[in-house]
């Protein structure tokens, strides 16, 4: 299904050569060189997905991330000649929606965002997952605990998100990397890690021992399908 797609990016022949691979996908394509531009055209267009580069002048592109990420959810894939896990991480915690590294092939850049376009528009129409005091609403975009907002992360609402789709399902991490984020060529066991541990000290009333996100040994984490109140 075609799209509007903005792309950031201030290598003019890298950009052009996304310009065309996408045009050629049907994808209606605009294409800025810098942050500042690219937060103006975001704002004023509204694209369906934004492709954009982390090293670009006025405003780089993880500053860029955090200020379209407080306007809203476009989706996102970062480009980057960085790969270390913090990069990773950072990228996560910002809203990236997929993180592909340079130099890359420009049909698997299509390919990612064919799937992340899928991948938004399915979440988009997602039912509210609830779960004892838990509330997951794809939708809005929005964690509840007891009925009160809790403030997640971009990456701590998508990995809630997909394992909230298959409640009682145990995914590895890189599953959850590659359903949740498509990252599936940088896995780091501790980009997970790092998100469940801050998550359950947001959703578990004992994050020592926790109710809704568990960990199955061996495999990964699971989202708890029922609740089972404390007979305390």
């Amino acid at each position: 299904m075609p799209a509007r797609i903005l792309v950031a990016e201030d290598d003019l022949k890298q950009a052009e050569l996304i310009r065309r691979y996408l045009e050629r996908e049907g994808h209606l394509t605009v294409v800025v060189h810098d942050g500042r531009a690219a937060i103006d055209e975001a704002r004023r267009r509204s694209p369906d997905l934004l492709v954009l580069d982390v090293m670009m002048p006025k405003v780089d592109g993880l500053d860029v991330c955090r200020v379209l990420r407080a306007d809203g959810d476009v989706p996102i894939i970062m480009l980057t000649a960085r790969s270390t896990e913090d990069d990773l991480l950072l990228g996560l915690d910002l809203g990236a929606d997929d993180y592909l590294t340079k130099p890359y092939n420009p049909r698997e850049l299509v390919a990612r965002v064919r799937t992340v376009l899928r991948r938004t528009r399915s979440r988009a129409e997602g039912e509210v997952y609830r779960v004892g005091e838990l509330e997951i609403d794809p939708t809005r975009h929005e964690v509840r605990l007891s009925g009160r907002l809790v403030d997640v992360t971009p990456a701590e609402f998508k990995i809630l998100a997909c394992l909230s789709a298959s409640p009682g399902r145990a995914f590895t991490r890189q599953q959850l990397l590659e359903h949740a984020f498509g990252f599936d060529h940088y896995v780091f066991d501790r980009t997970i890690d790092v998100h469940v541990m801050n998550l359950r000290k947001k959703i578990e009333p004992a994050p020592g021992t926790p109710s809704y996100l568990k960990t199955v040994y061996g495999v990964g984490y699971k989202l708890a399908d029922k609740v089972v109140p404390d007979a305390s």
